[in-house]
């Protein structure tokens, strides 16, 4: 590995006030919650299941044997390093949505030309900074700045980097969370922020069986389940809430028609439930939908991108054909 010594200060990062140079998260999680459970049907941002222990449960669950996401796109990787690497280029700036632990970014950052700087960027605040402290050692000539904000508000600022070049890595699929209409804005806004010397590099889960893929969300451990489950916890610890964890549970099944993965909270009976002084009544079967995770094909996924700016300039696959790292740049950077 070679690595410049080149620091973020003199290209226009703002970063305020906080441990380690990171931005606070933005909003509010109890309104957010109100109004979330006073739908109907009721939903929450799947971003909430990410508090410290949810992070650690994610964690846990991409090292399980029915999750295959992580390990097939950590083959993909491996196998297709140096030439992934050749196509992000020399000097470039990474910034990760979502980063969690940053696994997958250390073969990345292992194999890059003199990258300039590392940002991480996630929601949840206590699991970011402790991962960006132990890189800030283990690649000690890389400027680690991590940014705790749901990666969706840090996208609007696409003057950021405005004279760099800047490789947005997009891994795990976090995409397929997105429903389509979402996803292209999303897709928009990290077309700016690449401007037109740098790429997106994202990995996104593809159609199967729907066996294998029903069972990646229910393992026999039941951490998928707990992981859901601590969304239950975290508002009662954060939202004066009084959940009773133990009447709820965990279901996920895949639609075929929309083709992707859906993910509830249920409740097992009829009952009252106070969120910081707010009732919020549950019917017995009712659900809380926490989350989709969208399949897609290569062909498909592309035609997506293509509407919103980005030419797909290579695609690796495993041999099974579950998963997908796709290289993207601008339309206008041909």
């Amino acid at each position: 590995m070679t690595n410049s010594n080149s620091s973020t200060a003199d290209y226009p990062v703002q970063f305020c006030g906080n441990d380690a140079g990171a931005t606070m998260p933005c909003g509010d999680f109890l309104t957010s919650v109100i109004e979330g459970l006073s739908q109907s049907p009721k939903r929450l941002s799947c971003k909430y299941l990410y508090d410290e222990r949810g992070s650690a449960l994610f964690d846990e669950i991409c090292g399980l044997p029915e999750y295959y996401p992580t390990r097939t796109e950590q083959l993909i990787m491996r196998a297709n390093v140096k030439e992934i690497a050749g196509m992000v280029g020399p000097h470039a700036v990474i910034v990760e949505l979502g980063s969690g632990s940053s696994v997958k970014t250390r073969l990345l950052l292992d194999h890059l030309d003199r990258p300039r700087a590392y940002l991480p960027v996630d929601i949840s605040h206590d699991h970011v900074l402790a991962t960006a402290e132990r890189l800030r050692h283990e690649y000690p000539d890389i400027e680690i700045k991590p940014i705790v904000d749901d990666f969706c508000v840090a996208l609007d600022d696409s003057d950021r980097f405005s004279s760099e070049r800047v490789c947005v890595y997009f891994p795990g699929s976090t995409i397929g969370n997105f429903e389509r209409e979402a996803a292209l804005r999303l897709l928009r806004k990290v077309a700016d922020w690449c401007g037109d010397r740098g790429g997106l590099l994202i990995g996104f889960d593809l159609q199967k069986d729907v066996a294998v893929l029903e069972t990646a969300y229910n393992d026999a451990k039941g951490v998928t389940a707990e992981f859901s489950l601590n969304l239950l916890h975290r508002m009662n610890r954060e939202a004066s809430a009084n959940f009773d964890v133990d009447q709820f549970r965990h279901v996920a099944f895949y639609n075929p028609v929309a083709q992707r993965i859906e993910i509830f909270i249920e409740s097992k009976r009829d009952q009252l439930v106070r969120i910081s002084g707010t009732e919020i009544s549950f019917s017995a079967g009712e659900r809380i939908h926490t989350e989709y995770s969208h399949k897609y094909t290569v062909t498909g996924f592309a035609a997506m991108a293509a509407n919103a700016g980005l030419a797909m300039r290579r695609v690796w696959v495993d041999d099974r054909k579950y998963f997908a790292v796709m290289y993207l740049e601008r339309h206008d950077a041909d």
